[in-house]
């Protein structure tokens, strides 16, 4: 390295400013986290340069041997973090030391909390760990260089967290990245073996390259002799490694503790949240892998950005060849985290191969079948903790239909609805819990969709369901219309919209009831005949209905037609969607269809039909296309009663 460096000024992104202001004033309760999180980058590091060196294996400069390095300075105060993994040029210090890389600030910001302790862990999942520094450090300083550079394309990067950094060209021999941090004085304990030690096998012990501390040995027969005959021990010192610096996913099930299984789903995932559940398990066979599956016990704050990639890491023969591999993983489980490795793929596989692969088919459905399996394990033993997973991630297994045929029956099963027999609108009840409280004779699953689960549960289209006390599910997300296009049958019983146009529960009338609907009928005849000239090409057909008891009308889709809600998903994702016609349907036994029926003045009786129409509308569709038009018409017929 060069004596004297000639060094250039750069300013902090905005937000990285805002960042080390809350790490420099204690954002951190928990300051050891910010160890955890320089070795896990220098790891990352390490992965890096294995990957990359599969197609050129220059890159490791005849030292193939990887490790992370901490040493301490105790006279000068500092700790030094260093590996010789893919190390970094002078524009990727620039790009990755004075920007946040990783996209979500807003989001990050937006999730503290003031829980010191849950704050602080927030740092790892949002990419901006080593920042972590400046909670202990007043002075950060980065020596690096990129595998396969000269040794005259080094890098300096020096901060003291303050709003600039600078950066500078230096000599530097071995690759690598040599963080050293100039420890507070009132963070000295972190210039303590012991309490390192203590912080790596803490959290960093599953990490498979060695983590290495620098220990003093002291010979008391070598060195020279001192001015009074005596002998001057000699300094010397070796590395000793602290971590197990094995592959945690290739020990024995029986040899991982529960605490080494949740540091290592927080290290692959960068999650601050305890997983909820996981599967470790070894395929042997035609094909031969291992897989160890997260499922977190909290939604990330990109789940449903479909730009986001995501993924399970994959590795090969335990050499880590990419993040995020999707391959592996239905979308609808996107939120499923850990690792897989691989004997039968080759190590120079790239995600285009992957694409198309039987072995990656092969590995998909087996990990696919074993998350599945886990759910339906949870959801079987305890309620409640699948509750809280269905409350964060139910949304996106809806998505499970429409695109695992194959799983389509067991995804079902672990949907939950919230339906008319359940106070509140909590999602809780099954499809199987449904069909157990089914009345002898019913063969048809009922559902509701619409804006919202109040939209859902006040829909006009539950008043027979409701007298007849026939129970219903409410679907109020956007996603339900899609799920319920694609789920159409589950264990023999049919799935029908309740706001279906063929919907029909006659058969559970007696005598009386029915002979009551034929004389309401005939009491307005020819009221549909003139309500149809009147709407002409705004609907399709109108009809008498005796699914109503409190509402005179309703608007209902033809089977064949769109939905209400099936069209506002296809105008959410930009699609252009033709105006849907709809049954008129009328409820004769309504005082209100009455009294309009015995309407002479054909003006009236206009705009009667037209305000029966949009009320319709306003309650299933939510709002009007024209409600002007609605709004002039009511204020003609309430002029017309106060004259």
């Amino acid at each position: 390295m060069t004596e004297k460096v000639q060094h250039e000024t750069h300013g902090f992104q905005a937000e990285v400013k805002q960042l080390l202001q809350l790490m420099i004033h204690s954002l951190y309760s928990n300051k050891e986290i910010f160890l955890r999180e320089l070795v896990s980058n220098a790891a990352d590091a390490a992965d890096k340069l294995r990957f990359k060196a599969l197609s050129n294996a220059d890159l490791y400069e005849g030292d193939g041997e990887l490790n992370v390095r901490l040493s301490v300075n105790k006279d000068a105060g500092t700790l030094t973090v260093s590996d010789n993994g893919i190390g970094m040029s002078k524009e990727e210090v620039i790009k990755n030391l004075g920007t946040i890389a990783k996209s979500g600030t807003a989001e990050f910001f937006g999730k503290l909390s003031g829980d010191e302790a849950k704050d602080s862990s927030l740092i790892g999942q949002f990419g901006v760990g080593f920042y972590s520094a400046f909670i202990v450090a007043d002075k950060v300083t980065v020596n690096t260089r990129a595998a396969g550079a000269k040794a005259s394309e080094g890098v300096q990067w020096i901060s003291a967290g303050e709003g600039e950094f600078a950066v500078a060209d230096i000599e530097k021999q071995g690759r690598g990245t040599e963080i050293i941090l100039h420890i507070k004085e009132e963070e000295k304990e972190f210039l303590d073996d012991w309490r390192l030690r203590s912080i790596i096998t803490k959290y960093s012990d599953h990490i498979s390259i060695p983590v290495e501390l620098y220990k003093e040995e002291v010979p008391e027969s070598e060195g020279p002799d001192g001015p009074d005959g005596e002998k001057i021990p000699a300094q010397s010192g070796v590395w000793e490694t602290v971590n197990k610096a094995t592959a945690m996913w290739t020990r024995e099930k029986s040899d991982i503790s529960d605490e080494e299984y949740t540091e290592f789903y927080k290290h692959v995932s960068r999650d601050y949240a305890d997983p909820l559940s996981w599967s470790h398990n070894k395929v042997e066979g035609k094909t031969e892998y291992t897989s160890l599956l997260y499922i977190p016990s909290k939604a990330p704050f990109d789940l449903w950005n479909r730009e986001q990639t995501s993924g399970l890491k994959l590795y090969v023969q335990r050499v880590f060849i990419m993040d995020d591999a999707e391959q592996f993983m239905p979308t609808y489980l996107r939120f499923v985290k850990g690792l897989l490795d691989s004997n039968d793929l080759p190590l120079n596989v790239s995600r285009e191969i992957l694409q198309d692969n039987k072995i990656t088919q092969a590995i998909r459905q087996g990990c696919t079948k074993r998350i599945l399996s886990m759910l339906e394990k949870m959801a079987k033993n305890d309620a409640q903790k699948y509750q809280a997973f269905y409350n964060e991630f139910g949304n996106v297994l809806k998505e499970g239909p429409a695109e695992d045929f194959a799983n389509k029956e067991k995804i079902a099963g672990l949907l939950r609805f919230a339906t008319t027999h359940n106070d509140g609108n909590e999602q809780t009840v099954s499809l199987a819990q449904y069909i157990e409280r089914m009345p002898e004779g019913q063969e048809t699953i009922y559902y509701v969709t619409a804006d919202s689960y109040q939209a859902a549960r006040t829909s006009p289209h539950l008043e027979v369901f409701r007298k007849k006390g026939r129970e219903v599910l409410l679907l109020g997300e956007r996603i339900d219309e899609w799920l319920m296009s694609h789920l159409n049958e589950f264990d023999g019983k049919t799935l029908k919209s309740a706001a279906s146009a063929s919907v029909d529960l006659s058969d559970l009338d007696d005598d009386e009831t029915k002979k009551a609907k034929e004389d309401a009928e005939k009491a307005v005849e020819g009221l549909l005949v003139r309500m149809k000239a009147a709407l002409g090409e705004k609907v399709s057909d109108v009809k008498f209905t005796h699914r109503l008891t409190d509402s005179p009308a309703c608007i209902v889709a033809t089977d064949d037609g769109m939905t209400t809600q099936m069209a506002k998903l296809m105008q959410s994702a930009g699609q252009a969607v033709p105006e849907p016609k709809y049954i008129f349907e009328l409820n004769p036994e309504h005082d209100l269809v009455k009294i309009v029926s015995d309407v002479q003045d054909e003006e009236q009786f206009s705009q009667w039909t037209q305000v029966l129409y949009d009320q319709a509308a306003l309650s299933e569709q939510g709002s009007l296309k024209e409600p002007a038009s609605f709004v002039k018409n009511l204020n003609a017929l309430l002029a017309n009663l106060v004259r």
